[in-house]
């Protein structure tokens, strides 16, 4: 039986390690915190997963939320003009609902079932000595920790990496209370509020630890009005900040939100970091090679919202490439085919996210426009977060998206 060492409990690590286990594998697992630690601590991101991801855990048995969690059936866009009024307010249905489910609740069950059906599960922080002496013992030693010291081993790719510094801000908060969207009281939709030149709020539908809650998420430009919350401990003072900059930027959403209240105390996050594309693989002192996951080696900003959904497809296909490989040794040229594998998709989700943080384009504000007339126009763009590559068809070339208006119109 061939042994394989996962390092890190988030979304791809455990789905892999879940995945794993049903197929046969001595899987280990190692994190740096209990499931009863991961319940009871903080907000870790958003998690909006679309059809696709969401499909790659049933595949496996492990949606086990999926029949408590909202069904998000649309994604809608508002884009506020110099008078803080909408100039561009649409919604698309999505082919096949997307979930969000809190990841203190999702990886805490998670990781308690992988215990339960005889994984080994080691709680412990792990630095890169460490690995160099568990590496003898494994077939293959798989990074899905995707901060501290072990991602110091995998070196930034500069040609798919354009930034070297973060992109937005980020803020994030769990409430109760939060009105409906009176333009689609029947139906739960993403919402991506964009303030040109300030950053943007989505707002979005969940469940949390305490039942269905929403997410309040501001992503604001570094050093704009919007990056305000670098410092700020008190929850109860992080949410003040974030309804007061809806009051301000995105009036609607706040009308809504006048009633909310966190959902606990761990309910908020505020962070950043750049986004980066790394070398998959990562050497050992003692010469032992080990295979980077998911964020650890593709790590884009939110503001697309894929970062769960690229950890699924991440998880789903080095599970396809292991059991592929059947007994043979997981050699360099192994680990760069498993990674070559998941950049087929992640290459369509870092090219577009790059894009959606930088101003958008004149023939990207038509195609926004045109989704508030066109409404085969909204749905396509809101299929687009399942299915990336399809930008590649009608988004970043002007012509190719004048070619798809005009189509749509004469239709």
């Amino acid at each position: 039986m061939r042994k394989i060492l996962i390092v890190g409990a988030g979304q791809s690590g455990l789905q892999l390690a879940l995945g794993l286990q049903s197929q046969g594998y001595e899987v280990t697992l190692m994190s740096n915190r209990t499931a009863d630690e991961i319940r009871s601590g903080r907000v870790m991101s958003t998690q909006c997963m679309f059809d696709t991801a969401l499909q790659h855990e049933r595949d496996l048995g492990l949606n086990f939320w999926e029949s408590q969690a909202p069904r998000t059936e649309g994604l809608g866009v508002s884009v506020a003009g110099p008078d803080s009024a909408r100039v561009i307010d649409w919604v698309g249905r999505l082919d096949g609902y997307a979930q969000s489910v809190d990841q203190r609740v999702k990886m805490a069950g998670w990781m308690e079932t992988f215990a339960q059906r005889g994984g080994q599960l080691v709680i412990h922080g792990v630095a890169v000595g460490d690995l160099d002496y568990f590496s003898r013992s494994y077939d293959l030693v798989l990074v899905a920790a995707g901060k501290g010291e072990l991602v110091s081993m995998f070196g930034r790719d500069a040609s798919r990496s354009p930034y070297t510094e973060p992109q937005r801000a980020l803020a994030v908060a769990y409430v109760h209370g939060l009105g409906p969207r009176p333009e689609h009281p029947d139906f739960d939709a993403v919402r991506c509020n964009v303030v040109p030149g300030v950053g943007e709020l989505f707002v979005m539908p969940t469940l949390t630890t305490g039942g269905r809650a929403d997410i309040l998420f501001w992503e604001g430009v570094p050093g704009g009005p919007l990056d305000v919350f670098q410092g700020v401990k008190d929850p109860s003072e992080h949410l003040a900040l974030t309804l007061e900059l809806m009051e301000r930027f995105t009036p609607w959403e706040y009308a809504r939100a006048t009633k909310v209240e966190l959902t606990d105390a761990g309910g908020t996050l505020a962070g950043r970091y750049a986004p980066t594309v790394r070398n998959p693989i990562g050497r050992l002192p003692g010469g032992g090679l080990v295979l980077g996951v998911a964020d650890v080696v593709v790590a884009n900003d939110p503001i697309t919202g894929q970062g769960s959904n690229s950890a699924a497809k991440c998880a789903a296909a080095y599970l396809a490439a292991i059991v592929e490989h059947g007994d043979r040794p997981f050699d360099e040229e192994w680990m760069q085919g498993a990674f070559d594998r998941y950049w087929q998709t992640a290459q369509h989700v870092t090219k577009w996210t790059n894009a959606m943080l930088a101003p958008p384009p004149e023939h990207v504000l038509n195609l926004l426009g045109a989704a508030g007339q066109l409404q085969p126009v909204a749905d396509r763009f809101a299929n687009g977060f399942n299915d990336p590559a399809d930008f590649e068809n009608f988004f970043f070339d002007p012509e190719k998206t004048a070619g798809y208006l005009a189509e749509v119109t004469s239709a």
